[in-house]
């Protein structure tokens, strides 16, 4: 069955800075903000075969960077088990050599979770039984005039449309290619709204785009000066080669996209801090900043910065090196998700990866700078890595391990073994929840990961030309159950439509 059905699974995890207390074989338990938090292990496992081909000819990877769940989607079926269809959302195709003329692009892909909660280890293919995946249509994306976008590196830049930004639909600054004049887009994260629009994030701004389900945009939001790239002459330098003076780092942009789907307040936050607030070193770059805008009335405002804060990231124990965070995901009360992890792993430099979580973060008690000098540029909140003292960060926690060896091994997987489909794929980049159902246990979620796979195929095709990328890295998605008692219940129902 699985020969036929390309696999897609979200899996979600948690961390913690203080030590997490095992509460029985398979769950671990942590607090913040004095609510307790549980993670009872790996429920499911798919994968999709790294040299599948998607309906424009080209092979579907990359799939990790970002996902969501489609409204109106999930149910429980009367024999138990689970379905939904995932929107997935590669970021700017293979580009291991150079960037590529790749169309930004989003899959919908069917799929039938089967949760194995029991001790007993599963053999590898009978692990991908509990979550089957059904590849169903890609939608390419589309900038202004209907010209297609690309995902060539942003070398230069178009100006601003005629009205912004009093005009809520014209542009700001756009990056663009300096060979075409078409938008280069590197998305990293999306949020399907209940019109059936979408909001994503790229690193390239970093911006945010609406989206129509047909593939078209709608709308842009433009970052704080503070995290707009700048180059040593106070141009705009949208480019991912090299730093900028100041601003967003290269290849550190809009990682994760998130919303409170109640109160219509999006949410983004940085892979990692700008360059003036120590970036671009990853021994002075943990202090990232979340920004949030209200969207409540996109059609006749422009969408408002409301909020900012700043999250101090995980450091590595043995040189302090930033765990730089590849999504976010908005729980409730201030909480969320943060995915951070290595690149190590299948498809990385090492097999043995020695981080891969899913952490928790509150910013009820932090110190909200939006509106304040340090969205000037000129203001760093922490020079060379330090952060001033009249900002409180937010609270971060450890809670999901993506490489516990006992959880891994019940589902046939491994880390830092053989080069094979067993061992865990390096880059997890995504994270969902979708509700688990238990009267006994309310506060139980499916979270679901994905892993980007780099397009990694010795049988890829890209824009119609053949490639082999030296190594088959499959899209490996995991589920965990968890316990998240401070889940917005109507604004994950609105997420949901449920």
């Amino acid at each position: 069955m699985l020969a036929l059905l390309p696999s897609l699974l979200l899996l979600l995890v948690v961390q913690t800075h203080c030590s997490p207390v095992r509460v029985k074989r398979n769950d671990v338990k942590v607090t913040l903000d004095g609510q307790t938090y549980i993670n009872k292990g790996i429920v499911g496992f798919g994968v999709i075969p790294s040299d599948f081909v998607e309906s424009t000819g080209d092979t579907l990877g990359g799939i990790g960077s970002a996902v969501a769940l489609k409204n109106g989607s999930w149910r429980k079926l009367e024999n138990g088990t689970f379905t939904g269809t995932f929107i997935a959302h590669p970021d700017r195709g293979y580009n291991v050599e150079e960037t590529i003329d790749y169309q930004a692009r989003q899959h919908e892909i069917d799929f039938w979770l089967n949760p194995y909660e029991e001790d007993k280890g599963l053999s590898y293919d009978d692990a991908k039984e509990t979550l089957i995946l059904s590849y169903v249509n890609t939608t390419l994306q589309f900038e202004r005039n209907g010209a297609k976008t690309t995902g060539l590196d942003a070398t230069s830049w178009r100006a601003a449309e005629n009205g912004y930004p009093s005009f809520v639909f014209a542009d700001p600054d756009m990056p663009v290619p300096l060979s075409i004049n078409r938008l280069s887009m590197d998305v990293e994260g999306i949020v399907s709204n209940a019109d059936g629009s979408f909001w994503i994030s790229d690193e390239y701004g970093p911006y945010i785009y609406r989206f129509s389900d047909d593939g078209n945009l709608i709308q842009t939001i433009q970052p704080p000066e503070a995290i707009l790239p700048y180059d040593s002459k106070g141009n705009l330098s949208f480019t991912s080669d090299d730093d900028p003076e100041r601003g967003r780092g290269a290849n550190a942009g809009f990682e994760g996209l998130t919303i409170d789907a109640e109160n219509q307040i999006l949410y983004a936050m940085l892979q990692a801090a700008t360059i003036q607030d120590g970036g671009g070193d990853k021994t002075t770059s943990r202090y990232t900043r979340l920004v949030a805008y209200d969207v409540s009335d996109v059609s006749s405002e422009r969408p408002a910065l409301v909020g900012e804060w700043v999250v101090p990231l995980p450091i590595s124990n043995s040189k302090g090196k930033t765990r730089a965070s590849s999504e976010i995901l908005f729980l409730g009360q201030g909480a969320f998700l943060s995915l951070s992890r290595d690149g190590d792993g299948k498809g990385g430099d090492d097999t043995k990866s020695k981080y891969k979580q899913a952490d928790l973060f509150t910013i009820a008690f932090a110190t909200d700078i939006h509106g304040d000098k340090y969205d000037d540029p000129k203001n760093p909140i922490a020079e060379d890595g330090k952060l001033n003292d009249d900002i409180i960060p937010a609270e971060y926690v450890s809670f999901v391990d993506y490489i516990d060896d006992d959880q891994l091994a019940r589902f046939g997987l491994q880390n830092g073994g053989d080069n094979d489909e067993t061992l865990i794929d390096a880059k997890w980049e995504s994270l969902t929840i979708a509700p688990v159902g238990d009267a006994d246990f309310p506060n139980d979620y499916f979270l679901f990961t994905l892993a980007d796979n780099d397009f990694i195929s010795t049988h890829g095709i890209s824009l119609g030309e053949p490639f082999d990328a030296g190594d088959d890295v499959d899209n490996q998605f995991l589920v965990f159950r968890v316990t998240l008692p401070v889940v917005a219940e109507k604004s994950l129902a609105r997420v949901l439509g449920i």
